[in-house]
């Protein structure tokens, strides 16, 4: 809801991500509600474009700084107390990438072969970097860290922000020493730390021992420069006091839909698959990748006659995509599988509705167990019934609620049998979103901005 004028607190806000901003959701809506509530809002991303993308969302505006510009920056500049970009020459375990990459081109070594001789080196690279540099080891191991400091902190400078808010781990670095600066300045600026997920249970990149351990110091080296934090989750927030000693438990900020009515007429799913009224529809919608489990849901799909399948993804033509189609084809049921492209977020809910169930069919990852995910809302907005594996939050969450059925992760027969009592008796899970019990009230992104807003406030609030 917008503030009167008599309210607004007039304050520049900056908040940065390490993305390109349209597809994020939780990002788009943080700026957007933040510029509605009166604070002067500037969203920087940074990402692999083309060029710098400008736009607004409301009242709030979006600039996409390309990382390329990173390369032309020199890489001696200093960046205030926490010290200059590193360049070459220092000495270390030696980096066999080159190396490698050389042997591999010349079909002297294949590549499998090759990523398992480096891992020796790489480990060796850690111990070293870490005994001697602790956890600012980061600026070894994981150098590309600088290219956000290099594109983002000019601009972050110029815009002399009264807040900045840093979305997830990588912006933390950039926030934190472009705080140190405008307080070298003379300028006192908050700092609010936004905690997408829990870094020791994310899942680096195949093959690179040094991604994990050099972020984990990146963080910790900058955690303590946080006013505030920020997260999604009650078990993130324990654990994120856990690892940090944080002074003051995090607010938390759910990653819930926008309920407001959609800006233009929302498609319909059905429509779009081709899919009549009364066909059994199942969906599932976001990211794919393997530790998702669509392949579950597509092996699952011949126990299940009759029963579609619509998957709402950012790329239809992504590789993981393709494999899932590909699978379901070959188990004789790729005629009941639907693939389709996002909608705007403020469109999604009403795009979900005419399905008959949300799936959530997550395999056992450390941050698949701690935190209802935006998908989980917005099935719940659409008064889906939810068919989710048995990770724990929102396994324990839906049984407590009665909104839909449990099965083992991983595990095609057990999802087939969840589904099969769903489409069986679909008014008995839609119920749990009635009446004065149901949870929707609070699962909006209009409760969770006003706690956002009311943290903002409460960092320029003075203290006796």
């Amino acid at each position: 809801m917008r503030r009167d004028d008599t309210t607004r607190p007039g304050r520049r806000v900056v908040m940065l991500v390490d993305n390109a901003v349209d597809r994020d959701s939780r990002v788009q809506k943080a700026a957007r509600s933040a510029a509605d509530a009166g604070w002067e809002v500037t969203l920087i991303g940074c990402a692999h474009v083309d060029a710098e993308r400008r736009w607004r969302l409301g009242d709030a505006e979006v600039r996409v700084l390309p990382l390329s510009a990173a390369r032309a920056t020199p890489p001696a500049i200093a960046y205030g107390p926490r010290g200059a970009v590193p360049g070459p020459g220092t000495a270390g375990p030696r980096d066999v990438s080159g190396l490698r990459a050389r042997l591999v081109a010349r079909g002297g070594l294949p590549l499998r072969a090759a990523r398992l001789a480096r891992r020796p080196v790489e480990h060796a690279q850690v111990r070293y970097w870490r005994a001697r540099l602790r956890d600012g080891a980061w600026r070894r191991l994981e150098p590309g860290l600088w290219d956000y400091e290099r594109v983002a902190g000019p601009v972050v400078d110029e815009l002399r922000p009264d807040l900045i808010h840093a979305h997830d781990f990588r912006m933390l670095g950039v926030a934190a020493r472009a705080v140190d600066r405008a307080r070298a300045a003379g300028r006192d600026v908050r700092l609010v730390w936004d905690a997408h997920e829990w870094l020791p249970g994310a899942r680096p990149r195949r093959d690179n021992v040094r991604w994990l351990p050099a972020h984990l110091g990146y963080v910790r080296e900058h955690v303590g420069h946080a006013d505030a934090v920020v997260t999604v989750s009650d078990t993130l927030a324990d654990l994120l006091v856990r690892d940090h000693g944080l002074p003051e438990r995090p607010t938390v900020v759910l990653n819930a839909p926008v309920t407001a009515a959609p800006e233009a007429s929302a498609p319909d799913l059905r429509e779009r698959c081709g899919v009549a009224a009364g066909t059994p529809l199942l969906v599932y919608s976001g990211a794919m990748a393997v530790q998702r489990g669509v392949d579950t849901v597509a092996e699952a799909l011949p126990l299940l006659p009759g029963v579609h399948l619509a998957l709402v993804v950012a790329d239809p033509a992504a590789p993981y995509v393709r494999q899932v189609v590909a699978r379901a084809a070959r188990l004789g049921v790729g005629d009941r599988v639907h693939v389709l492209p996002y909608v705007p977020h403020r469109q999604l809910v009403a795009f979900l509705a005419t399905a008959d169930i949300g799936l959530i069919p997550l395999h056992h990852w450390p941050n698949h167990e701690i935190a209802l995910i935006t998908k989980f809302f917005e099935y719940a907005h659409a008064r889906l019934p939810i068919v989710v594996s048995d990770v724990r939050t929102m396994a324990e969450t839906v049984r407590a609620t009665g909104q839909g059925e449990v099965f083992r992760a991983r595990d095609a027969a057990d999802l087939a049998r969840a589904v099969r009592a769903v489409l069986a008796d679909p008014a008995r899970y839609r119920a749990a979103y009635e009446g004065e019990d149901s949870p929707l009230p609070g699962w909006t992104w209009e409760a969770q901005a006003e706690r956002l807003d009311a943290l903002y406030r409460r960092l320029f609030t003075p203290t006796r």
